[in-house]
């Protein structure tokens, strides 16, 4: 611990660490609009696809010594479900580059929020 500024004194008055004695004023340098575009910056999606039969499948492999004969059923399922997971991904795809408005949407992708801004422009 550092017990000098508490022993030796309080923090010296040009220190950018001392505490704020009066609120500082705001000072609009641009106005404040929105602008009438969004970037399309991180819009990856982190979805976890078929993790729960992959964890089966990697179990029977480590309890059947990595025989895929043995584990046929497992591996099958987990293959249905990652060609589910494609084709769904597949769709979204191509529903985010028409630039469809999905209702009920809670996250909208830069085309469709590019879209909404063209229909409904921010006030001047």
């Amino acid at each position: 611990m550092r017990f000098h500024t508490i022993l030796f004194g309080s923090y010296k008055q040009t220190s950018p660490k001392r505490p704020q004695v009066e609120p500082i004023p705001f000072q609009m340098r641009l106005p404040l609009a929105l602008k009438k575009t969004v970037s399309s910056k991180s819009e990856k999606t982190r979805e976890a696809s078929c993790l729960q039969e992959m964890a089966v499948m990697f179990a029977c492999f480590k309890n059947n010594e990595f025989d895929q004969i043995k584990c046929s059923q497992e591996i099958s399922s987990f293959q249905t479900c990652f060609e589910n997971y494609k084709q769904r991904s597949a769709e979204l795809k191509a529903q985010e580059k028409k630039g469809i408005l999905v209702p009920g949407e809670k996250k909208l992708t830069h085309r469709q929020m590019n879209l909404l801004l063209k229909r409904y422009p921010p006030l001047p």
